[in-house]
């Protein structure tokens, strides 16, 4: 999908389809009255026979409308004028492109980011309609053997803003593009099925994204130098699989030596039986996707890359397949860390944090402004929150505001859970420092309680996407998140610098 933005009437565009909006009531936004006016009150008489009332959901698609060069005008309901807000204008972004991917029309010229949304100006719109639209239009067919391009697809569309907003939309229009693809990437990575996309798949597109961006430096460590550095929790996960282990670093140089980086940290288990404590066989496909807080990362580094934002970030992901097998790691048995702290390995179930651990004492070394780590990590969360919230937890207040807000203005949105000392008893082990669960109650804070045992040196947040990051059931498919939270957190600790 090609986008671009300029200014410009409603009633002289030569396109395949020009859409505008239509509030409760049949009110006409401005869009709509130029093209009413221009074409003889073509519009508001429809209208008044009543083809459309302009509630949310609605649409009206007009061909040869009188005295517009148009081929098509088409009409979105866009609700009641005073309602309108993030989740409103979501739909209504939506909603227009659906209607137009029924038509054979190839470009659309929308003047929807013309609608006036509560506390957002016509760079948020731009920005975001981006994102909705190419998110709306994503499809993943890499595996299918017949791929059916007969019917014509939408390829270009054109946001129309007011000319004085033109230049700082400009601006927008490259942001949203950069996570729209950043998005696509993590989806892409994430929906690939587990054969393909193992932890050497993941290195191997880790190098491509390197080569992609200049700006982007991308180290692959493998399980000898993993050992030598002491990593053994993270290597008790990948003992039992015949696919070796890989830790990606990705180091983004956008700003000077002296600005402290963000370190981004992604869970990459590529496939998760369970281990030797298996999981039960329903569904169990879809454990594919417990590599999706790494799939963020490389999207989050592949969107500031694009927009050439003028930060330091560093991507950790951890990247290993837990099998059960004769060399598996055993429930009772127990490992030393990176940190030199010991874990009690009761379930191999929660794999998760005992690859998180170790790369979470691996970032210390970049000097971190915060650390934040992404991951599948406890069906605790879904229980918890559902697929609507990701799980926050943090030892910094500061980040966890800063996130909360960025999730707010991004429409990826975060809830806070409590990360309280009382919940690390449930952590003691009589054998070593500490058993890699808690029991049943508080799953995914004793999982956080877990992983900060291994932050103490500095600002860290843990997002728990269990929930967020795929779609399950017949219509299966990872959703991007929570890369546009990332993105947006990442442009706002720019902004504040500045």
């Amino acid at each position: 999908m090609e986008f671009n933005i300029k200014s410009g009437s409603p009633e002289k565009q030569r396109s395949a389809c020009v859409v505008a909006g239509v509030h409760e009531s049949r009110k006409l936004t401005p869009a709509a009255r130029a093209i009413d006016e221009a074409s003889d009150k073509y519009l508001s008489n429809l209208l008044r026979k009543g083809d459309m009332d302009g509630k949310i959901g609605q649409s009206l698609l007009l061909h040869n409308v009188p005295g517009i060069p148009a081929e098509r005008v088409l009409l979105i309901g866009c609700g009641k004028e005073a309602d309108l807000d993030d989740k409103q204008y979501r739909k209504i972004i939506v909603n227009s492109i659906k209607q137009v991917k029924q038509t054979s029309a190839l470009e659309a010229v929308s003047f929807l980011p013309g609608l006036d949304i509560k506390d957002r100006d016509y760079r948020w719109k731009i920005q975001y309609a981006v994102q909705f639209i190419d998110h709306e239009l994503y499809q993943f067919k890499e595996f299918k053997s017949k791929k059916n391009n007969t019917k014509k697809s939408l390829r270009k569309t054109t946001l129309m803003v007011s000319r004085r907003e033109l230049g700082q939309c400009e601006t927008a229009l490259s942001r949203g593009v950069a996570i729209a693809r950043g998005v696509k990437l993590t989806r892409d990575l994430a929906n690939r099925p587990a054969n393909a996309c193992t932890p050497a798949h993941l290195a191997e597109q880790a190098t491509e994204l390197g080569k992609t961006f200049a700006s982007v430096k991308v180290t692959v460590i493998e399980e000898k130098e993993m050992e030598d550095l002491g990593m053994n929790s993270l290597l008790s996960v990948s003992q039992g699989s015949a696919q070796p282990a890989k830790l990606i670093t990705f180091r983004y140089q956008g700003a000077g030596d002296d600005s402290k980086p963000v370190v981004l940290v992604g869970k990459g288990v590529t496939f998760d039986t369970g281990g030797i404590s298996i999981k039960p066989s329903a569904a169990m496909d879809e454990m594919k996707f417990d590599m999706c807080g790494a799939a963020s990362v490389f999207g989050a580094v592949a969107a500031v890359a694009g927009m050439e934002l003028p930060i330091n970030l560093v991507g950790v992901t951890p990247a290993v397949e837990n099998m059960p097998s004769g060399t598996a790691t055993k429930p009772g048995d127990i490992f030393t860390s990176m940190s030199g702290q010991t874990i009690e390995v009761l379930n191999t179930d929660a794999e998760g944090r005992l690859i998180l651990c170790d790369a979470l004492t691996y970032s210390e070394r970049f000097e971190p402004a915060a650390v934040i780590d992404i991951a599948t990590l406890t069906g605790a969360c879904v229980v918890a929150l559902g697929k609507h919230a990701t799980g926050l937890l943090s030892n910094h207040d500061p980040l966890v505001a800063d996130l909360l807000q960025a999730g707010q203005t991004a429409g990826d949105r975060a809830w806070q859970l409590p990360l309280w000392e009382e919940y690390e008893k449930q952590l003691e082990s009589p054998f070593a420092d500490m058993a890699n669960i808690g029991g049943r109650e508080g799953g995914t804070i004793t999982a956080a309680c877990f992983l900060a045992k291994f932050t103490k040196n500095f600002h860290w947040a843990h997002l728990d996407i269990a929930g967020t990051a795929w779609v399950s059931g017949k219509n299966k498919c990872a959703t991007g998140r929570p890369v546009p939270l990332l993105v947006q957190y990442l442009i706002q600790q720019h902004e504040k610098q500045n």
